[in-house]
This record gives structure tokens, sequence and C-alpha cells, in this order.
């Protein structure tokens, strides 16, 4: 069972980065994919994207695409989201959690959620 574990949120200014990571544990394979979710204080749980672990696969949110990118370190077992331009409507905590690849664009097959990390955007 994949156990993922996030890190790298923070309190950043509007306009900054931030590179979130998101180390799995446990037994992975090739054909996983880790997707990223975000939940901002009162509002529903969102689907940012997913990276399967080869880096071959990748899938956007259309609304994040242009500031979002993934990326994969298979011998790390680690799918990093780089995140550019912050605005504060980013806000929220991160968290990430397991597919197989071949599901990486629906948001309800994801599973062994992590325990996110938070990032605040001060405008």
């Amino acid at each position: 069972q994949v156990r993922p574990v996030e890190s790298g949120g923070g309190l950043v200014q509007a306009g900054g980065s931030l590179r979130l990571s998101c180390a799995a544990s446990g037994r992975t394979f090739s054909d996983y994919a880790m997707g990223w979710f975000r939940q901002a204080p009162g509002k529903e749980r969102e689907f940012v994207g997913a990276c399967s672990w080869t880096g071959d696969h990748t899938y956007y949110r259309d609304s994040v695409k242009e500031r979002f990118t993934f990326a994969s370190d298979d011998a790390k077992n680690t799918v990093s989201l780089q995140i550019n331009h912050l605005k504060p409507e980013d806000t929220a905590v991160y968290y990430c959690a397991s597919t197989d690849w071949m599901q990486i664009a629906d948001p309800t097959k994801f599973s062994n959620w992590g325990q996110g990390t938070q990032v605040t955007v001060s405008s």
C-alpha cells in the first residue's frame, strides 16, 4: 500500500513560488500515479491534477495548467508540484493520493491520502 507524505508548504507572498513534494513509502509500482488535491477553508476538496511515477503521463486542471507543473523522481518515489505566480486563492491544504496511471484524470479513483501540507499566500 502506498503511503504518501506531503511537504514543502508554507507562507509566501502573492507572485512567489513554492515546490511541494509527495514522497511515497510502501509498495510503489511504475504504473502508479500521484494526484494533487487542495482544500481551502470552507470549500470542497478540488482536484488539481496528477502525474505518473514515470512522468510520462500528466493531467492538469484547466485553471492551473499555466502555473502548476508536475515532476517525478522515480528513484526517490517522489512527485513534486511546482506552483508559480501564487495567488491568494491558492491558499489551501494540499494533499496527494495515489491511483493507477490509466485513471489519472478521474478524481474519484484516488486513494491512500497523505496528511496534507498547508500553503498560505498573502496579498
